[in-house]
C-alpha cells in the first residue's frame, strides 16, 4: 500500500470534522480515518496551533476559524455569487419583495446574498450584515436543522436578547418553536428581530441532504402579514432547488 502523505493525511482531518454532524473525538478520526492515535493526536494539536480547527467543550473536533472563514470566501466566489444573484432576482420578480440568503457564521447568520425589491419602502440588512440566530427566520430554521445536543449548546451560549415585544427568550419556548419550523422545514420570523417586519426562510441543502444555508423573503407588515408571505414558500423552495442545482455542480 503507497505512503499516505502528511499532507493528505491533514486534509483528510479537515475534510472529516468539516462533514460531521457532531463534533468527533480525536479516537472516533483516529478510527474513520485509519490513522494511529499518536499520529492523530500531533496532527490535531498542530491543525488547533494554525487555526484551522478547534476543541469544543465537550472535548470534540470542530473547523476551526480558518476553515470557517475560507468555507465563506469559498460560497462567496464571484461566479457562483453572480449565478445565484440570477436566481434571487427572478425570485423578486416573482414574489415582489427582497430575498437573500444567509449561512450560520458563529454564533450569527450571515448575509451572502441579497436581491431588492423596487417598492418604496424596504428594510435593508446587506450583505455582509450579521444578525441573530434566535429571532431571525434564517437562524431559527438552521437551529432547528441540529441535533438536541447541538442545539441545546449552541442555545445556552447565546445571549437571547430581546429585540421586540414578539422576541422568544425562553430556552424551554424556543425549544418548542425551532421543534415546530422541524416539522414544517420554514423558518419564521413573526415581529421578533424588527417590529414590523414578518420574514419566512426555507433550507438550501447539499447532495446529503445536509444544511448548508437559509433562502429568505421579508417585508413590511404594512404590505404583506405573516399568512401572506408564507403563501410565497412554495416559490422559495422552487428557488432553493436552482441554488442547490448549483452546489451540486461544485460537488461534482
Amino acid at each position: 500500500m503507497p505512503k499516505v502523505s502528511s499532507i493528505t493525511r491533514v486534509l483528510e482531518i479537515i475534510e472529516a470534522v468539516s462533514y460531521a454532524s457532531k463534533p468527533l473525538s480525536p479516537l472516533e478520526l483516529s478510527q474513520e480515518l485509519d490513522i494511529h492515535k499518536p499520529t492523530m493526536h500531533r496532527l490535531i494539536q498542530n491543525l488547533v496551533d494554525e487555526g484551522f480547527v478547534t476543541v469544543d467543550i465537550g472535548g470534540g473536533i470542530i473547523p476551526g476559524k480558518r476553515v470557517r472563514n475560507l468555507s465563506v470566501e469559498l460560497w462567496q466566489q464571484r461566479q457562483f455569487f453572480n449565478e445565484r444573484q440570477m436566481v434571487l432576482h427572478k425570485l423578486v420578480e416573482e414574489v415582489k419583495e427582497t430575498c437573500g440568503i444567509a449561512i450560520p457564521y458563529y454564533m450569527d447568520m450571515l448575509y451572502t446574498n441579497r436581491a431588492q425589491t423596487a417598492l418604496p419602502l424596504q428594510i435593508y440588512l446587506p450583505v455582509g450584515a450579521k444578525s441573530p440566530m434566535w429571532c431571525t427566520a434564517t437562524g431559527k430554521l438552521y437551529l432547528s436543522q441540529l441535533s438536541a445536543t447541538s442545539r441545546n449548546k449552541i442555545l445556552q451560549s447565546l445571549p437571547l436578547d430581546k429585540f421586540t415585544k414578539n422576541t422568544i427568550t425562553d430556552i424551554d419556548a424556543l425549544n418548542k418553536e425551532l421543534d415546530h419550523i422541524a416539522e414544517m422545514g420554514v423558518g419564521i420570523d413573526n415581529e421578533e428581530f424588527i417590529s414590523e417586519m414578518v420574514a419566512v426562510s426555507v433550507p438550501i441543502l447539499d447532495k446529503k441532504s445536509r444544511y448548508l444555508a437559509s433562502l429568505y423573503i421579508h417585508a413590511p407588515t404594512v404590505r404583506l402579514s405573516l399568512d401572506e408571505l408564507l403563501t410565497h414558500v412554495p416559490r422559495l423552495q422552487a428557488a432553493a432547488q436552482d441554488i442547490q442545482s448549483l452546489v451540486y455542480e461544485l460537488q461534482s
